[in-house]
């Protein structure tokens, strides 16, 4: 008998919520973003929902205009370890870049969470889009867009060969014989490429999942390549089912080219439901946060995608200004989709700052009537599941768990309980195998 596919959902924990002024909200706790009581009970209903994973984002620069979450927010493998010890199915996953860490020192430290919480690691592979980001790591200038990726290819390579530095039968532990290791199973990477030096071995073995699952957020043509070539799930942000779907094909063929199966690059768009028992009610909530946005503030979250642009130098009310290819070097695909959004709509740097700020999207409505639309992404093709986040939390998250969730689950297209009790096997993601094993028996059947 065929199992029944089914959705799979994440949920991005970003404190006070994805809004710019989520903080003022009456039901938002203030301090969220370093409240670790706060993201215990909301990572424990999560788990409860039987949710795939929650995950928590990261960043390397700020200013004083950045979104008041990232002003003071834990870095988040910390925040990983303790909540690994308040739960026990759920995965977890977090955002590292890249561009500015040691392949060496990150795989350790993802093998180390995935082991604490006994194979439920994710890791979100960034290259970090703000420029700042290079002063507060001594580098004379920040990465050029499409060298970042070539970077991370390289990076991610030299993780998953560390990963595979010990074969799963390695450590032997023979107290009465005194042997601790079999060293025939134990692997030096010996890696010299064109950014990294790396011999290994790496000093903790693979966990119960293999590796962590790795996660991708990029949606320009460089992300897609590199998406298609080692993401596990792909988070993406498409406005439509339309984009979705056309998003969704193109990962795909890109993986099978690759020579992946398609089915196992999970895409994950968006979701930041507005729900209310009426579509009246839905619209009079999002309109309530719209209106705590002040334009000063959106002005500020729209510049931080374009390098912490000041855009009151230009007339609210005139046509979004034309930037050429300014800010191509940080959210490229952002960017990008909100210039060729301003073009075709003709619309104004002050409507372009609110829609930015308080996005308008397809999942605001009554529970069935999200129900119905997520149901739709996922039997077009266009999602695998769902990276469930919230204009405000944690009103958004306990609105969705609490009446969309239910529905989703009565038509059979969520889970009612987990299937296991690691990330990769929840998401229904086989675990690699170790690259040397296969190569030892086949020496051995030779």
């Amino acid at each position: 008998m065929t199992t029944p596919r089914m959705m799979r959902i994440g949920t991005f924990l970003a404190g006070t919520g994805s809004n710019m002024a989520s903080w003022r909200h009456p039901k938002a706790v203030p301090d969220a973003a370093i409240n670790l009581d706060y993201y215990r009970a909301l990572t424990r209903k999560a788990e409860d929902a039987k949710l795939d994973f929650a995950f928590f984002g990261d960043g390397l620069y700020i200013s004083e205009k950045s979104h008041p979450n990232f002003l003071n927010r834990f870095e988040p493998l910390t925040l990983l370890a303790a909540l690994a010890m308040d739960t026990s199915r759920i995965g977890l996953a977090a955002t590292l870049s890249t561009t500015y860490s040691d392949p060496y020192t990150v795989a350790r430290q993802f093998a180390s969470i995935d082991h604490i919480s006994n194979g439920r690691a994710g890791w979100n592979v960034v290259t970090s889009p703000l420029e700042g980001s290079a002063l507060n790591y001594g580098k004379p200038e920040h990465p050029a867009h499409d060298l970042r990726y070539r970077m991370a290819a390289e990076y991610i390579e030299v993780a998953k060969g560390l990963w595979d530095s010990w074969e799963d039968d390695a450590f032997i532990r023979d107290q009465t014989t005194g042997q601790f290791i079999d060293p025939t199973k134990m692997h030096r990477l010996n890696h010299k490429g064109e950014f990294y030096s790396v011999q290994g071995p790496l000093n903790i073995a693979r966990s119960r999942q293999g590796r962590p699952v790795l996660i991708q957020a990029g949606s320009s043509d460089a992300g897609r390549a590199f998406a298609a070539s080692v993401a596990d799930a792909v988070f993406t942000g498409q406005a439509n089912r339309a984009d979705a779907e056309a998003f969704s094909a193109d990962v795909k063929t890109r993986a099978a080219a690759a020579g992946r199966d398609p089915a196992q690059v999970l895409i994950m768009p968006g979701c930041s439901p507005i729900v209310g028992r009426t579509p009246q009610e839905a619209e009079a909530k999002y309109l309530e946060i719209a209106a705590l946005v002040e334009i000063n503030s959106a002005l500020d979250y729209l510049g931080r995608y374009f390098n912490d642009l000041d855009f009151t130098q230009y007339d609210l009310d005139a046509p979004f200004p034309e930037l050429g290819d300014f800010g191509r070097n940080g959210w490229e695909s952002a960017t990008d989709s909100i210039k060729r959004t301003a073009r075709e709509k003709e619309l104004t740097l002050r409507e372009i700052a609110q829609q930015v700020t308080t996005p308008r999207h397809e999942f605001i409505g009554t529970p069935d009537q999200i129900a119905d639309t997520m149901q739709s992404w996922f039997e077009s093709g266009a999602a695998d599941g769902f990276m469930l986040s919230g204009a405000v939390l944690p009103q958004a998250f306990d609105d969705f768990t609490d009446q969309v969730l239910p529905i989703l689950k009565r038509r059979h297209l969520f889970r009612t309980e987990y299937e296991s009790d690691t990330l990769r096997a929840n998401l229904g993601l086989p675990t690699p195998p170790n690259r040397h094993t296969p190569t030892r028996k086949a020496s051995a059947a030779g």
